[in-house]
């Protein structure tokens, strides 16, 4: 059977693709701090206290404070990514109007580094640069699209939306069931999301979805535990 019009449904061929990942990478970053730093706040809030108004006005200014912080970090550090990617295309452009023969012989030169013949390299130099120079350049020296620049406002919103969603299940955790049973209630659905984030995290950049649940567990267990520890130590010696 031939396989000449195959395609791998499975594979990110189509436009678009910096774009998904981006505001993917930035909404599974956002949920697994939500839920990690709320987690910890409400838990050492409840180590100190069974106050249900202490908890949730922790829980809640620590959800709004996420949320902003989180989407005001991602829109900073990509418009600085956006802002190389366009001085990087604006040089290029340049480059290819003062020294095109120079840029040719560039182009050719990094096809052959990857393999093709001399003659083969600068035939296939010289036909991406007759039909679009600019592109050409882009992605095999720079590995740029420059139609798919990544988007600080998508990275920002899915960043602050997925805080916001995660630090949501802390602290109903921790306001939902009787003060006897809120912290372990909370560790066990804390744990689980973080596996589950983990798992999705590891699809998402196409790695090992033991071990990114592992770490994501295992630290966010690490920062429950202190901060329990913690609150209940301020509580029980009076600081609080």
């Amino acid at each position: 059977m031939s396989t000449s019009g195959a395609s791998h449904d499975d594979e990110p061929h189509a436009a678009g693709t910096g774009q998904r990942l981006n505001w993917l990478r930035a909404g599974v970053l956002g949920a697994n701090d939500g839920i990690v730093s709320v987690a910890s706040l409400v838990v050492g809030v409840a180590g100190a206290t069974t106050d249900n108004a202490a908890l949730l006005v922790a829980g809640l200014a620590g959800l709004v404070g996420g949320a902003i912080s989180m989407a005001l970090g991602e829109y900073v550090s990509v418009s600085s990514q956006r802002d190389t990617e366009r001085a990087l295309i604006e040089k290029e452009r340049d480059e290819l109007r003062t020294m095109p023969a120079a840029e040719l012989a560039e182009l050719t030169e990094l096809y052959r580094q990857r393999g093709l013949s001399e003659q083969t390299a600068h035939q296939v130099a010289v036909e991406l640069t007759e039909h679009d120079a600019l592109a050409a350049h882009l992605e095999v020296e720079l590995g740029i699209d420059q139609h798919d620049l990544v988007n600080p406002w998508h990275a920002a919103i899915s960043s602050a939306i997925s805080f916001t969603v995660g630090a949501l299940l802390p602290l109903l955790a921790i306001l939902l069931p009787p003060p006897e049973w809120r912290v372990p209630v909370t560790f066990a659905a804390v744990l689980l999301a973080l596996a589950a984030t983990g798992v999705i995290s590891a699809r998402v950049g196409g790695a090992s979805a033991t071990r990114a649940s592992v770490r994501l567990v295992v630290g966010g267990a690490i920062a429950l535990l202190v901060t329990w520890l913690i609150g209940t130590l301020l509580g029980t010696t009076g600081v609080v």
